[in-house]
């Protein structure tokens, strides 16, 4: 019979074309996946609770999977020693048989970075946004996301979910460091979500466009609407919060 375990890791996004397996393209669960073959000497199938994008970070996720051999007493000591140096495994948990990596997350907290003074060390792991910003404006539009559920808007197309609906539970603009990050929690997000809103509040920021232009790309349901262009390299999937505590 086998059993069930989740599996915490965290992982430097800038070698890899995203969280989840992909044909001919190197991934995050790609490589647990190789790591974990060699030393259990069986493969395992993982399924992940929150998907990054290339280039993306994490300071925590997760997967799970069932496996019925026993496992090795220096599990996450040896997965470390043969994973890659941007990928860590910080903990295996033995849960129930019904318990989902995914589905009972009760809510995923995301940071986007950006500085605005040349600065080497955070080249891969912030946006480079040289110009001026208002603070006041920036907070204001994080605000008003705090108001809607619907984020059609911010989502990439192409996507195959059923509802377009989120519940944010915070959204903010704060200075730590040298970085200018956007703190946003929500109960799930669409594809490119985060990057979307990023990216669109720093139009109001820049004065480019108005509080009220920002609110009718909310309200118009309309993914041509918004704008992406912030790279994935700024952003960082920093919690994953679990329905019952693990």
């Amino acid at each position: 019979m086998s059993s069930r375990y989740f599996l915490e890791l965290s992982y430097k996004g800038t070698n890899y074309s995203g969280f989840q397996t992909q044909q001919n393209a190197n991934t995050v669960q790609g490589e647990v996946e190789k790591a974990f073959k060699i030393l259990q000497r069986s493969p395992v199938a993982l399924t992940g609770s929150s998907r990054t994008d290339a280039g993306v970070h994490a300071l925590q996720n997760f997967f799970h999977f069932d496996f019925e051999a026993e496992i090795h007493p220096d599990f996450v000591y040896k997965m470390n020693a043969i994973l890659p140096a941007d990928i860590v495994i910080k903990a295996i948990y033995p849960v129930g048989a019904e318990q989902h990596s995914r589905f009972d997350a009760s809510s995923r907290l995301y940071h986007y970075h950006i500085y605005t003074h040349k600065n080497p060390f955070l080249e891969d792991r912030a946006y480079y946004f040289p110009y001026t910003i208002d603070m006041e404006k920036l907070q204001e539009a994080a605000v008003l996301i705090t108001r809607y559920n619907d984020f059609t808007s911010f989502s990439k197309r192409n996507t195959q979910v059923k509802t377009f609906r989120c519940s944010i539970i915070q959204s903010q603009w704060f200075w730590q460091s040298d970085c200018l990050i956007y703190k946003v929690e929500a109960d799930r997000f669409l594809r490119g979500m985060v990057r979307a809103l990023t990216a669109t509040m720093l139009k109001v920021g820049r004065g480019k466009i108005s509080l009220q232009q920002f609110q009718e790309i909310i309200e118009a349901k309309d993914c041509t609407k918004a704008h992406f262009d912030v790279p994935g390299h700024g952003l960082f999937l920093q919690k994953v919060n679990f329905l019952q505590p693990l």
